[in-house]
């Protein structure tokens, strides 16, 4: 069947075969399809969507344009992590070593900031020395050695994802929920791991702001790595308002030592129990999610996981002192006080527009960008009298660009008359067993 004829099949509402599809990415890999036709095909596939085989068959043709990983040779049940993005969510840097440290290895390939959200590569690598630049022989390596490695993605893994993903933006098809699953699960299921823990999120602060198009996602994300063989936990968790009290790259790595030492904020250190819990359930350490929880906790507190992250720093060639004292990250930065509009107790706390306060500042801070942040001091449901509500941080000599930020963040914190009830942080589990 010809390309046209395959763009014309899935406009009416046909079904497409495992070969068409893979037909279609080898051919705009190799140039026999033009972005025109590819465009034309993603636009036709958000008005009709995909089976939940046809979604897995984009999966496996997207991972396998490129590279991907053997990690067959490492010990144990290997288990890696992905969540979708949110403000403040510096989970990895939490996660990932205190699972490590427990004993199940944990290969990661993490992101860059994207739109209003952080990116776990920003804030690991404003550690001095460190590179997240890995080979994919010394990446496995490092694994099997020290049960963790936290790299950039590759480009030659899932190459046509990153092109797709390009032509998506400016076609105006980013959202479909089988396109966002499919982009995602093809990154992870290249680096090869055993199992995966998705954490989706819903909300205001998050690229799904409804839950059940959260749910819906994690469904699909679960389904393809079932149909790979793949042991899969996603857990919907709530981004209303910033995860923790840090945004921004230096302070939430400060804001993930502290947590690895027991002395994180509450609903950050709840969420990186809950999904270490899970990792664990999943790499065979633990019986179930709550035990998995319990040990989490107790490992946070014993602070092991910060000794599995030093080691890791080391491993990739960083200054690990730079844990010991993270504000030394900071030296020259200034600070400045931001208040609410009015006094009583706080709503809600906007999390997509301190997303994109920070961003903007970061894009005025220049090199210097990762000194760029912000410290809520209050959040949903607490008293605000005459004190801060947050604190901004940015290097000397912004001034301008830094009272916009003040303005912005002091404007997202919605304050009324009476405190409101806390929701829940998870909003439901959804597990999928190899089949």
């Amino acid at each position: 069947m010809s390309i046209p004829d395959i763009i014309a099949k899935k406009r009416d509402g046909g079904e497409l075969s495992t070969e068409e599809i893979a037909g279609v990415i080898r051919g705009f890999m190799g140039g026999a399809v033009s972005e025109g036709q590819m465009g034309a095909l993603l636009m036709a596939i958000v008005l009709r969507g995909l089976t939940e085989r046809e979604t897995a068959d984009l999966t496996f043709a997207m991972m396998h344009s490129g590279e991907t990983l053997d990690l067959s040779a490492i010990p144990g049940i290997t288990v890696d992590k992905h969540s979708t993005g949110g403000v403040g969510d510096k989970t990895t840097l939490v996660v990932a070593p205190l699972v490590a440290a427990l004993g199940v290895p944990v290969p990661k390939m993490a992101g860059r900031a994207l739109g209003h959200t952080g990116g776990t590569i920003d804030k690991l690598e404003c550690i001095p020395g460190l590179t997240t630049q890995l080979t994919p022989a010394r990446f496995c390596r490092q694994v099997a050695e020290i049960g963790l490695a936290i790299a950039s993605q590759s480009h030659t893994m899932t190459p046509a994802d990153g092109r797709i993903y390009a032509l998506r933006d400016a076609t105006a098809t980013v959202e479909s929920l089988p396109l966002i699953a499919a982009s995602v699960m093809s990154k992870k299921l290249a680096v090869g791991a055993d199992a995966l823990v998705l954490d989706v999120k819903a909300g205001a602060g998050a690229f799904m702001s409804e839950v059940a198009k959260a749910q819906e996602l994690a469904r699909a994300m679960v389904e393809i790595g079932v149909r790979a063989g793949k042991r899969v936990t996603a857990v919907v968790t709530r981004m209303d308002q910033p995860l923790g009290t840090a945004v921004g790259d230096a302070v939430e790595l400060g804001e993930a030592v502290a947590t690895l030492t027991g002395k994180g904020p509450a609903d950050f250190a709840e969420l990186c129990e809950i999904i270490a819990g899970h990792m664990l359930v999943l790499g065979g350490k633990a019986r179930d999610p709550e035990v998995g929880r319990l040990q989490a906790r107790e490992g946070l507190r014993s602070g092991i996981g910060l000794e599995k992250l030093r080691e890791m720093v080391r491993a990739q060639g960083g200054e690990a002192i730079a844990l010991d004292d993270p504000a030394r990250l900071l030296a020259g930065a200034e600070s400045t006080a931001v208040y609410a509009t009015e006094a009583g107790y706080v709503t809600s706390v906007d999390a997509r527009q301190i997303g994109f306060a920070i961003r903007d500042l970061k894009a005025a801070a220049g090199e210097k960008h990762r000194q760029c942040g912000v410290l809520l001091r209050r959040k949903h449901g607490e008293r605000v009298g005459e004190e801060p509500v947050a604190t901004v941080i940015a290097p000397a000599g912004l001034t301008e660009a830094r009272e916009e930020a003040v303005q912005a963040i002091s404007q997202a914190f919605r304050v009324g008359a009476r405190p409101a009830p806390r929701a829940g942080l998870v909003l439901g589990v959804i597990q999928g067993d190899e089949g």
